[in-house]
């Protein structure tokens, strides 16, 4: 008769063998806040877990980074810091059945006077209404949430939970915590990696940020016998992975993207295209010169192209829809089409200017004339009064006034005179005219 599957183990069922050392990640996993790199902003003294600990009192949180960078470590952490009870779960994983229990088991120690920080892995998993179920449990205390995401919590999660959680960004992982990370796993190994110096920093800057995917990485090196260090092409076939050729002061990188950005504002299609191979050749992540590329089109092009934002994005979905190697001529034909479009840094000048005057006027109220008036009082109050409805005006433009009392009217956007933006200024200076004839 078949076993209970659910019953006690019998001894043959046992392993025969121990289980071999955990990875090296695994190992390597900080034992306090302290050790851990690359985000210092938040779990120093100045930063908000720091106060946090410091303070002894944690408010729920969603810890928001890439993988790799330390969510579940800052939260283990935390518990311990505070001498909270750690509780994990994985929305991957996790459904209602499990969320209750996690409840319940919060519920019990909280009445024996211990509490619990629920961690929920890839929280943005978790549909609306399992993310409601979460907010009762928080506003009476039973737990303190952190969750940790990848996503951004303004799309993922819902705006009811994200009143009550802070959000705290964690940053992808620079060059020096990645050697942070490459110096520990030496020190717990007991030997230099075998590799050379510019392929160590090829294999730092292949981990694009990623501290875990590094140290697999790392752990694949020592777990062969290597008889002379390994040069960067060596080290890229030997993981399978193209390495990108950064030189030896690990700027290459950077290098690279501001010869592509000065290439594509300078209008030389061949240069910039140039750079831009020169980086996907080398290994860098296609999707990361595509956020770079669409940056550019509103920074040093804006409205005297507006196809040029357009064309970005077309590409950003054209390469996921394809994929590599297929995907990367709809990259090619976006830098091309920013390099020779008509050039203009007018909405980017003008977003610094509007930003500066909002942060000098934010207590400014918006003149009565441009308010809604949807009950009486406000009628009473002026809401609304002489309010002139641009489409009953003549040529659909009447030459109101949209400035609070008291502040003169702003010159943030000045388009240049190049590409669509010359039709635009066209049009402003005949407004402008227009408004200095009604005055």
């Amino acid at each position: 008769m078949a076993g209970d599957l659910f019953g006690e183990a019998t001894p043959a069922a046992q392993p025969t063998s121990a289980p071999g050392p955990a990875p090296l990640a695994e190992r390597l996993r900080p034992r306090t806040l302290g050790d851990v790199v690359g985000q210092e902003h938040l779990t120093g003294a100045d930063g908000a877990i720091g106060r946090m600990v410091a303070a002894g009192q944690l408010s729920s949180i969603i810890l928001w980074g890439p993988p790799g960078t330390g969510k579940t470590t800052i939260a283990r952490l935390l518990a311990e810091a505070v001498g909270m009870r750690f509780a994990p779960l994985s929305a991957v994983f996790s459904g209602v059945a499990d969320l209750r229990q996690a409840f319940a088991d919060a519920e019990k120690m909280a009445a024996a006077g211990k509490r619990t920080l629920l961690f929920v892995d890839e929280i943005h998993r978790f549909n609306r209404a399992q993310q409601d179920g979460f907010l009762p449990y928080v506003e009476r205390g039973t737990v303190v949430l952190v969750g940790a995401t990848t996503e951004n919590p303004s799309f993922a999660l819902n705006a009811a939970l994200l009143s009550r959680a802070q959000v705290l960004a964690l940053n992808r992982l620079g060059d020096t915590a990645l050697g942070t990370l490459v110096a520990r796993a030496e020190a717990e190994m007991g030997a230099d990696l075998p590799v050379t110096a510019e392929a160590r920093e090829a294999l730092i800057a292949s981990a694009d940020g990623d501290g875990r995917f590094l140290l697999n990485q790392v752990e694949t090196l020592f777990s062969v016998a290597i008889e002379k260090p390994l040069d960067p092409a060596e080290l890229a076939q030997f993981l399978h992975r193209r390495m990108p050729v950064y030189d030896k002061d690990r700027d290459g990188h950077y290098n690279l993207i501001s010869a592509l950005h000065k290439a594509l504002r300078g209008s030389d299609p061949q240069a910039a295209l140039y750079w831009m191979a020169r980086m996907l050749v080398a290994g860098e992540e296609p999707l990361y010169v595509l956020r770079r590329l669409t940056r550019f089109a509103s920074e040093d092009i804006g409205l005297a192209d507006p196809q040029a934002l357009v064309q970005c994005l077309a590409a950003k979905d054209a390469f996921q829809f394809l994929g590599s190697p297929e995907g990367e001529l709809a990259i090619v034909q976006a830098c091309l089409y920013l390099a020779t479009a008509p050039k203009s840094n007018a909405a980017y000048a003008a977003q610094k200017a509007a930003w500066s005057a909002a942060r000098e006027t934010g207590s400014l109220a918006p003149p009565a004339n441009i308010l809604n008036a949807p009950t009486k009082l406000m009628k009473d109050l002026g809401y609304g009064a002489g309010y002139s409805y641009d489409h009953d005006a003549p040529d659909g433009f009447s030459g109101d006034n949209y400035w609070p009392d008291g502040m003169a009217p702003g010159d943030y956007y000045r388009p240049v005179d190049r590409g669509f933006e010359k039709r635009i200024a066209e049009r402003m200076a005949w407004w402008d005219e227009r408004r200095r004839a009604k005055d």
